[in-house]
């Protein structure tokens, strides 16, 4: 080899982006593979490519019984190994390059899982889009797709990855459109102030092609959290909906109070008393009626998203429900149950305590205050009649108690 040969090398290195001390091991590699195949080549040999000249130079030692190599390295360089060098050099090192390059790839999206590239949409189908992120292809499979999301070919999106897998043809890089790291990221290339550390992004819930929620949080406490990333006029969260397709966003601030959290998760719904109960983990909205729509949402998606972003189970309830469920603790209620008499026919209380059963006619009789029997209400009948026949599929329901002797029902 002569230096015209090492600066060709040296140029095809810098077009691949491959060191020039790789192409020449891989090199030395195949020489000595060719070497090997040649008749009277030594069993224990190796190649030396001078990286300044080019020379090439074949080495080897003997062999004892056992195998190992014993004396002196000698030079065994063929005379016409300029020409085997040519020839191996076209076979192998395409395919080293190509070794190399696929390796370079990998290492370059291995430690990405968690960032956000930009990528051509080249193809999709029914199982997946396939996006040209400029040296490699991304995998965009369905279920990482949002719903009814049709974006179309050679059009630019940004997608979350998710893992970079090693296969025989190069890295495989698997990516998301739905997943809640895609919000993070997204926040980051439009706000300044999270990408500084100054304002964090504390939790993020996301119903993928319909409504996200983000509590935020800041470090400085002259700096708006909420108005950081909404932006003048709105135009920091707007770049974000639009890159999202038009999915709408909610940004509310953290608070480490739980109860203060819940409550302003559920916005835009104006929340009366958040209670909380610990063991179960649940939180119990009290809302003011008019409010109890908007606080659920359309289809139950406000408060599964306040669920999914504060970590409690949230139940929410108008005033007046609440009202109605502290007028009904108070009440004595009996247990017992409704079952079908054999010898009527007809449906009968059993109290759980024992003792004789009561028809609908008896349950609804009020006791007058001298222990005669007064005119029962009709309403009342009809509706302990239509009662009965619910209450024999479900047992040991909670019912009202009967009405004792000398006192009202």
């Amino acid at each position: 080899m002569n230096a015209e040969f090492m600066e060709a090398l040296s140029a095809l290195a810098v077009e691949k982006g491959i060191s020039t001390d790789t192409l020449l091991a891989a090199l030395a590699d195949a020489l000595e593979s060719a070497y090997k195949r040649m008749p009277g080549a030594h069993e224990y040999a190796w190649v030396i490519v001078d990286p300044d000249s080019g020379d090439i130079r074949v080495f080897a030692q003997q062999l004892n019984e056992d195998g190992e190599p014993v004396g002196d390295e000698f030079d065994v360089t063929p005379n016409d190994f300029g020409r085997i060098a040519a020839q191996t050099f076209r076979q192998v090192m395409m395919q080293r390059i190509r070794e190399a390059e696929r390796e370079l790839k990998y290492e370059e999206y291995a430690g990405r899982e968690g960032d956000i590239v930009t990528g051509m949409i080249q193809q999709s189908d029914a199982r997946y889009t396939l996006l040209d992120l400029g040296r490699v292809e991304a995998l965009l499979p369905q279920a990482e797709q949002v719903p009814h999301e049709r974006p179309e070919p050679n059009t630019r999106l940004k997608a979350y990855i998710v893992e970079v897998r090693r296969t025989s043809k190069g890295p495989q890089i698997v990516v998301s459109r739905t997943h809640p790291g895609l919000i993070k990221r997204l926040f980051e290339l439009e706000v300044p102030e999270i990408a500084d550390g100054v304002v964090e992004i504390k939790a993020c819930a996301r119903e993928p092609g319909h409504r996200t929620k983000i509590a935020v949080w800041s470090n400085d406490s002259n700096v708006d959290p909420v108005g950081a990333c909404v932006g003048a006029r709105g135009a920091r969260v707007r770049m974000v909906v639009n890159e999202l397709r038009g999915e709408k966003i909610d940004i509310v601030p953290y608070s480490d109070d739980p109860a203060d959290f819940v409550m302003k998760a559920l916005s835009p719904a104006k929340v009366k008393e958040v209670r909380l109960d610990e063991e179960t983990g649940t939180a119990e909205v009290i809302v003011p009626d008019f409010q109890l729509s908007l606080a659920i949402g359309k289809e139950g998606q406000n408060a599964r998203l306040a669920a999914r972003l504060t970590g409690w189970r949230v139940d929410i309830k108008s005033e007046s429900q609440l009202a109605d469920e502290e007028q009904a603790a108070d009440v004595d209620w009996a247990e017992g149950e409704w079952v079908l008499d054999p010898a009527t026919g007809e449906q009968v209380w059993q109290p759980a305590e024992g003792g004789p059963s009561l028809s609908a006619q008896e349950w609804t009789t009020p006791v007058a205050s001298d222990g005669a029997a007064a005119p029962a209400n009709d309403a009342l009948v009809a509706d302990a009649a239509e009662a009965a026949p619910a209450a024999d599929e479900q047992s040991g329901a909670a019912e009202p108690s009967a009405p004792s002797e000398g006192g009202d029902a």
